[in-house]
């Protein structure tokens, strides 16, 4: 899709959108889409784009997948996680509605936030603030996009681990089909199987690199730990590559279980840095995920710095 298309698209829908930079190297930040960017270069959006989450609402049945790369408040399942608490799986009605505004801007430059109130597993209610610093640096043949990503909890009472978990997310999707791979560097104890279906047979290692199939022809999810330090889609049709590097939690925080598994299990401490997601509907994921702390104290703020990095040829 073009960039032009798709900001015609948000217009004709009534969805406000926001453009940093220009349709030759910019990011679309979808302000009444969950906050999802698409990233733009040579007038092309390189992100997967859902006419129909732009078009049309997500409902409680229904839930239209925006693409692009969003932010979600970790984990996903887990008796902590927070898109169980109605006892199956949705999107929750916080993330689903949240409506950004814009906060801050320059050249180059854009700072979103939408206040949202999740309900996790466990019955406890978070009142939190959704931020994205975005900002985008022009390459000869594509495109950084480096994005602040920040969680703050507004609740007035301390909540233990026991009682609620939470970290940055940031989920990053692709159309995707025959070739398309992640590659990165690793050991075989460091990538690991989030869902009970093996997918041993959608990786390989070859030169200390760990490939993972993304060619669309199975549902997985692998976690990828902290020793990691980047991944690294490859899409040859396009002849793209999409390098994500993201800094390790402050001091106070680690790695989290963000995986999407059932509510009556309890988190593991073998903790998330990296995840991929391949789906058979044709579309991937490259996933980054901050630390979480022990305790979540009034006023807490969370926040990972992510470097996703657009590179053709």
């Amino acid at each position: 899709m073009k960039a032009t298309e798709l900001l015609d698209l948000f217009a004709a829908s009534g969805k406000r959108a926001h453009l940093i930079g220009n349709t030759s190297h910019g990011v679309i930040a979808g302000l009444d889409l969950e906050g999802r960017l698409y990233a733009v270069y040579d007038n092309r959006v390189l992100n997967r784009v859902n006419p129909q989450a732009v078009s049309g609402y997500s409902v409680l049945d229904t839930y239209h997948n925006p693409g692009g790369d969003g932010l979600w408040p970790a984990p996903e399942g887990t008796s902590l996680g927070y898109s169980y608490a109605t006892g199956s799986w949705r999107v929750p009605a916080g993330i689903r509605h949240a409506r950004f505004r814009l906060t801050g801007q320059n050249p180059g430059r854009a700072v979103i936030q939408s206040e949202v109130d999740l309900i996790n597993s466990r019955g406890t209610g978070l009142p939190l603030l959704l931020e994205r610093d975005i900002q985008i640096r022009a390459l000869q043949a594509g495109l950084e996009v480096i994005v602040v990503e920040s969680i703050q909890y507004l609740g007035a009472r301390p909540l233990d681990r026991n009682e609620a978990l939470l970290a940055p997310w940031s989920l990053c999707q692709f159309d995707s089909g025959p070739g398309c791979e992640v590659v990165f560097p690793a050991r075989e104890e460091d990538v690991w199987d989030l869902y009970d279906t093996p997918s041993r047979d959608m990786r390989y290692w070859e030169a200390e690199l760990c490939h993972c199939i993304t060619d669309g022809t199975r549902r997985y999810q692998v976690g990828i730990g902290g020793a990691v330090p980047r991944i690294e889609y490859r899409d040859p049709a396009r002849k793209l590559r999409v390098v994500r590097q993201a800094e390790k939690p402050a001091t106070g925080e680690g790695y989290i279980d963000i995986r999407d598994a059932d509510p009556g299990k309890s988190p593991e401490l073998q903790g998330v840095r990296y995840s991929i997601y391949s789906d058979p509907a044709g579309f991937m994921e490259i996933e980054a995920a901050g630390g979480g702390p022990d305790v979540i104290l009034p006023g807490l703020k969370l926040s990972q710095n992510v470097s996703t990095t657009y590179v053709f040829g």
